[in-house]
């Protein structure tokens, strides 16, 4: 501990932080009423407890009425945020973690009809092709009034025990002023030049220090070079860092690389999986050296060991492992106790931040307690009495319920048909950029063999090989097998072969390929890049509105980059009603929702996305035998009590099948159904 950079303590102004490692802005989305009520406060009280320096909580908390909560934000132009924001504070300070907050005014990255209906402000008149609202252009009392806004606001958090503030300065109001991309203003505060690009902001800081003072910490998230031509580019973004530290008003610099004004821009400041760890951190470190600033910076830091890096050589002051920490809330307290092995990975699958950008809540992959840290442990406590537990599948879902099972202290055994585990994740990895995927596998299992599992590989078990290990409990985590069965045709199609046999190379592709995704999730796009990749002519047809709704914006972005060079079509609102032979090709039957139409059109080979379907065959051969018929009591599950139904006096066993061997859902909603289901077992 001595000698660990990441533990080592750090002052900023009059605050101690008494490690190096912080949470970085995010807005998880859980507000109430524009609030940071109970879940709020939970979520970042777990990880203050845990050992973090400095929770900067809110991403981009709104200090104006004009600027809409899209992300469901805090709302700190409101008076009655104070008491809340003093319960968010109190709860961190009570472990010793200093908190902050991030304030902004969104600009035009939100829309007019939210919130009050009130137009979105800019210094363009270009919309933000994101959020897709049209801005009025700021004039003299727009100016005026954001001032005071600011101001105001940073007095609220001041008021509720706040220890600073950050301005966001990029993407939002005032970085859209001082990019010469988005200010076609006239006037003192126009884009003719940086300094009257930078006027506004300097006017806000300059009212909110006489608000509140020069004791109040104040720092500034800002992009210093936009990686886009006509933007800021990273000499000016020096300069700008260079009059930042000159101006005696800032207290840190929280350094970004790149634009969010579309998806693509967007995930190269956020680096999703098979992206380059790191890739802005070379940067930041030179924006530290150029100015001798308190310098803070997370982009795609995900493991302590590029973390502890960051801080020895002296790129960083304060590093920012935020999506780790929605993995993985205790990584500083597992550091200390030199546990780092036992740390949940983030495997970047950035589900989280897509989500929030669905108007969803944060939630990790394959943390389900993250933001349900009122109800869902992060710790699992003891059983009072010791089970023995059956697992029959050792995918993601049937892991977690081996895992928790024997983190509760039960005798668990773990029955898996194929040679090794992961189930579906086996496929996702099959992906070059998805490779880390695995890690929600590995670490698994890690967990279970250090807690005596039992593995049994290359096991079909029947009823009869699960009945002979007398368990307590058994959990059917079997999984699906692919659904080729259109529902228009009505039966079972022989002629076309699933994604997952293209994914897995069971099948190679043909000269022209028609994807057929009905899920719009992740298999149809990876078979599409196969073929494509194959040099196959592809078309991806989708009766939905849009390609892939399922995988979300940044996890597109990836898919989409790789097809753009390569011969594929997108085809939406067209839905495969059947397929037929046409001598040596397949003819598909395609019709539409919107009408009548069909029409028909020739393939080599035909691929369908269509979800799976429960391979539930030894859930039903067991359910006679068991005490509550496989019957679920969701009040109890819901409400975190034990599974106490009782149907069959005569049964031997709890029977419970969980994930995709229920219906076709997502990693996630698997690894929630064992983590509730177990933690109570």
């Amino acid at each position: 501990m001595r000698n660990d950079p990441l533990l080592q303590p750090y002052q900023l102004k009059h605050l101690t932080l008494r490690n190096r490692i912080m949470t970085t802005a995010h807005e998880p989305a859980y507000p109430e009423d524009g609030m940071p009520k109970a879940r709020y406060v939970a979520y970042h009280a777990e990880r203050a407890r845990a050992g973090v320096a400095l929770a900067m909580t809110a991403g981009s908390a709104s200090v104006s009425r004009d600027s809409p909560p899209v992300f469901n934000n805090i709302l700190a132009w409101k008076d009655e945020v104070v008491p809340h924001i003093r319960a968010l504070t109190d709860a961190c300070h009570d472990h010793g973690c200093a908190v902050m907050i991030q304030l902004t005014h969104l600009g035009r990255r939100t829309g007019w009809n939210k919130g009050d209906w009130l137009p979105s402000l800019s210094s363009s008149k270009h919309r933000e092709p994101a959020h897709r609202a049209f801005p009025k252009r700021a004039e003299d009392w727009d100016i005026d009034r954001i001032i005071r806004d600011f101001a105001d606001a940073t007095e609220r958090m001041q008021a509720g025990g706040m220890d600073g503030i950050e301005l966001q300065v990029y993407g939002h109001l005032l970085d859209q002023f001082w990019s010469p991309l988005t200010n076609d203003l006239d006037g003192p505060y126009g884009g003719r030049t940086l300094d009257t690009r930078m006027q506004l902001l300097f006017d806000v800081l300059r009212g909110i220090r006489a608000r509140v003072g020069d004791g109040f910490i104040l720092g500034i998230r800002y992009t210093a070079d936009e990686v886009t031509e006509g933007g800021i580019t990273a000499t000016e973004g020096l300069e700008i860092s260079r009059r930042l530290a000159a101006c005696g008003m800032v207290d840190f610099l929280n350094v970004i690389r790149g634009r969010i004004h579309t998806d693509p821009a967007m995930t190269d400041v956020i680096p999703i999986q098979g992206m380059k760890s790191a890739p802005h951190l070379d940067f930041a470190g030179a924006v530290k050296a150029a100015t001798g600033m308190p310098v803070f910076h997370a982009a795609r830091i995900p493991d302590v060991a590029t973390a502890r890096h960051a801080v020895a050589a002296g790129l960083l002051d304060m590093v920012g492992m935020t999506r780790a920490h929605m993995a993985d809330p205790h990584i500083v307290r597992k550091i200390i106790e030199g546990r780092e092995e036992d740390i949940r990975p983030c495997v970047g699958a950035t589900y989280c931040l897509d989500r929030i950008y669905q108007a969803g809540e944060a939630l990790c992959i394959h943390n389900p307690a993250t933001g349900r840290e009122q109800t869902m442990p992060h710790v699992i406590t003891p059983a009072r009495n010791r089970k023995r537990v059956v697992v029959v599948g050792a995918g993601p879902a049937g892991l977690e319920a081996a895992r928790v099972a024997a983190q509760r202290g039960h005798d668990v055994t773990v029955f898996e048909a194929q040679p090794d585990p992961g189930g579906q994740i086996r496929l996702t990895a099959q992906n070059p950029r998805r490779r880390e995927m695995i890690g929600i596998i590995d670490w698994r299992m890690a967990q279970c063999a250090a807690r005596d599992v039992v593995f049994r590989f290359n096991t079909f078990a029947d009823a009869d090989d699960v009945i002979a290990q007398k368990p307590d409990v058994v959990i059917i985590a079997t999984g699906g097998l692919p659904n080729t069965e259109l529902f228009e045709s009505g039966h079972d199609q022989p002629l076309v072969i699933s994604a997952w046999d293209m994914i897995a190379g069971d099948v190679k592709p043909a000269t022209r390929v028609l994807i057929y995704d009905e899920s719009g999730d992740h298999p149809g796009v990876m078979a599409a890049e196969v073929a494509a990749n194959a040099g196959s002519s592809v078309e991806i047809m989708t009766p939905d509105r849009s390609i892939a709704p399922d995988i979300m914006a940044m996890n597109l972005v990836p898919y989409m980059r790789a097809l753009q060079d390569k011969d594929v079509m997108f085809t939406v609102a067209r839905r495969l009603l059947n397929v037929t032979r046409d001598g040596n090709r397949l003819k598909a039957t395609i019709g539409t929702d919107y009408s009548d139409f069909t029409t028909s059109q020739s393939y080599d080979q035909i691929v369908v996305n269509y979800g799976t379907m429960p391979l539930d065959d030894l859930y039903f051969d067991l359910k006679p035998h068991s005490v509550n018929l496989g019957a679920v009591d969701y009040d109890a599950l819901t409400t975190g009590r034990p599974q106490t139904l009782t149907h069959n006096t005569q049964g031997d066993f709890r029977l419970f099948r969980i994930g995709d061997a229920v219906s076709a859902r997502n990693i996630h909603a698997a690894i929630y159904d064992a983590l509730r289901l177990m933690k109570d077992i």
